[in-house]
């Protein structure tokens, strides 16, 4: 439980992300949560799973292949991203929409992309909003809402466009 300027929040980290429950009282969180219908979280977590693999399937053609080791880019011309769209894509088709950056940068060589400072690019990335560290202390970005927005409708618009 965290407390934020007067009001108390809840986080429960699911396969997919967090659920946030605030609530003016702990008794006004605690309700909230106990109104749940008792499979919430597990009807909720197939909803959005199967949305998310349905979106997947879609932009995987021509875009990543998602491999054991994380997702491999496979564009016909690697130039066509900025590294930032690059980072961006490997966060936004890795597990949990995260990575470390020695994996990130693995991944980029894979797909072809060599000499991306993916630590620099990282933070100038967490400057604008678009991925954030979830813990502190340990390496692993994730992509923000923001992040993944950008990814969604600007990124992969314009990798569809030109592929």
């Amino acid at each position: 439980m965290g407390c934020l300027l007067g009001k108390i929040q809840v986080e429960i980290r699911a396969s997919f992300g967090k659920l946030v429950f605030e609530g003016s009282t702990a008794e006004e969180v605690l309700d909230t949560l106990a109104s749940l219908p008792e499979d919430f979280l597990r009807k909720l977590e197939t909803v959005v799973s199967d949305k998310i693999s349905s979106n997947k399937d879609r932009t995987l053609d021509n875009i990543v292949k998602l491999t054991e080791i994380g997702p491999v880019l496979i564009l016909r011309d690697s130039r066509a991203l900025t590294h930032y769209e690059a980072v961006g894509l490997i966060l936004y088709f890795s597990e949990n929409k995260g990575n470390r950056p020695s994996q990130i940068r693995q991944l980029l060589e894979y797909s072809g992309m060599v000499n991306i400072q993916v630590s620099s690019r990282l933070n100038e990335m967490a400057k604008r909003g678009l991925v954030y560290k979830p813990t502190s202390g340990r390496p692993e970005w994730v992509l923000s809402p923001k992040g993944e927005r950008w990814i969604r409708d600007e990124v992969l618009p314009k990798l569809r466009g030109s592929s």
